[in-house]
């Protein structure tokens, strides 16, 4: 089945002065879906990459203020033995307890989202063309406000249930745990610019990056061409 492209409609979009040609996306799907790959795929495109999940672990290195934060909310015990956060202890704690993963969240994302508005800018003065930004909870932090597209990339629960046990070596309880924290990707689908369905090969899923690819550079020229992102 090819993406579906829907017909660009964003009224809550931000508007990019008319000196400014960057189209800005943002990129988002639920946990094993396949997003990464994707944003690998949008990069050896040309995209310039502006991953979520990089700036997060930035975010808590040792010596800021998250990982003070987060050390006093949980103690030690989320601690491995060269006294970085073991990711994966933590993890086990928060994405069973609702309530938990929202505090982990109030940490760590205004850094994240501070780190990501600097690269953005860094990106616009360079002149890069096309900025993905891979954001995994674009949707559950209200975040979509900021972006010229939005790209969905989807897959069906139980492929993705398969994709955590088999590639990220997780219990299927801790990886249903992990999808269940998240929006349903049905709600996603409506609010999404292009949607990428991802549950077969990965020349598939090739062919049909390449279908939005294309289309968001034609977004990018139209844009150009009438003066506004």
């Amino acid at each position: 089945m090819p993406c579906r492209i829907r017909p660009v409609s964003l009224p809550w979009r931000a508007m990019i002065p008319d000196s400014d040609d960057m189209l800005l996306i943002g990129l988002t799907g639920n946990i094993g879906s396949g997003k990464s790959t994707v944003a690998q795929l949008l990069s050896e495109r040309g995209a310039t990459i502006i991953d979520a999940d990089v700036l997060a672990r930035r975010a808590v290195e040792q010596g800021t203020s998250a990982y003070s934060a987060i050390v006093e909310r949980w103690g030690t015990s989320i601690l491995a033995a060269d006294g970085l956060i073991d990711r994966a202890a933590l993890r086990r704690i928060v994405f069973s307890e609702p309530l938990e993963l929202e505090q982990l969240n109030t940490i760590v994302h205004p850094e994240v989202e501070r780190m990501r508005i600097a690269l953005v800018e860094q990106a616009r003065q360079r002149g890069d063309r096309l900025v993905v930004c891979d954001i995994p909870l674009l949707f559950e932090r209200n975040l979509t406000a900021g972006y010229d597209r939005i790209v969905l990339v989807d897959a069906p629960r139980p492929v993705r249930l398969e994709r955590l046990v088999r590639e990220r070596g997780l219990r299927e309880t801790e990886a249903m745990e992990m999808i269940v924290a998240q929006m349903p990707a049905e709600l996603k689908r409506a609010r999404a610019d292009f949607v990428i369905d991802n549950a077969s090969t990965l020349t598939q899923l090739d062919q049909r990056v390449a279908e939005v690819w294309s289309a968001l550079l034609e977004d990018a020229e139209t844009a150009e061409a009438a003066g506004v992102s």
